[in-house]
């Protein structure tokens, strides 16, 4: 469950902006030990320092831009320089293969990183009916995040207007690696 709620976590904070009530519930996380621990104690801190507001403003300067967003969380985009490309395409493949419906409440792209890390959480939960085994979530996460996943997170820490999403970055990056590690180790 905390591999679920990890993918879960970082989801929401990538759809939308974080509201009053996630800010304050972000700023109550209690870190641990480590590199994670440590990262997870900045997002706490930058979640009580920061208002909904601030943190709506970074989120569309990031995210939205006028013109061009400065980091787009498409896997077609990180991995052609194009939308809508053959990533998408495997990606919507691959959905009707585990039988998973597309979101009649959001616009993006199903390789937009919030989608993937969703399907991701209803792999191991069974949200899309039982869960899969590890070998199955391995395969999808090795497709679909590993390949470009890392790099948007490290493009995301690396934002220098950014104070309330760059341990957001720092998390991402840190949690895929020990996601691949973890798979390496099982296989």
């Amino acid at each position: 469950m905390l591999r679920a709620n990890t993918y879960m976590l970082l989801a929401s904070l990538l759809r939308a902006p974080p509201d009053a009530e996630t800010l304050a519930g972000v700023g109550a996380l209690e870190a641990g030990e480590g590199e994670m621990g440590g990262a997870l104690a900045r997002l706490a801190s930058a979640a009580r320092d920061s208002t909904p507001e601030a943190v709506d403003d970074e989120f569309h300067d990031i995210f939205v831009g006028v013109g061009e967003a400065e980091l787009n969380p498409y896997a077609s985009y990180y991995l052609t320089g194009l939308f809508y490309e053959k990533p998408l395409a495997k990606v919507r493949l691959e959905m009707a293969e585990l039988g998973i419906a597309g979101s009649d409440d959001s616009s993006e792209p199903e390789d937009h990183i919030v989608a993937l890390f969703e399907m991701m959480c209803g792999l191991i939960t069974g949200a899309f009916g039982k869960p899969v085994d590890l070998a199955r979530q391995q395969a999808f996460f090795d497709t679909h995040i590993a390949p470009w996943a890392e790099r948007f997170f490290e493009d995301l820490e690396a934002v220098e207007s950014a104070s309330f999403y760059k341990p957001v970055g720092t998390i991402g990056k840190l949690f895929l690696r020990i996601e691949s590690q973890a798979f390496e180790m099982a296989a």
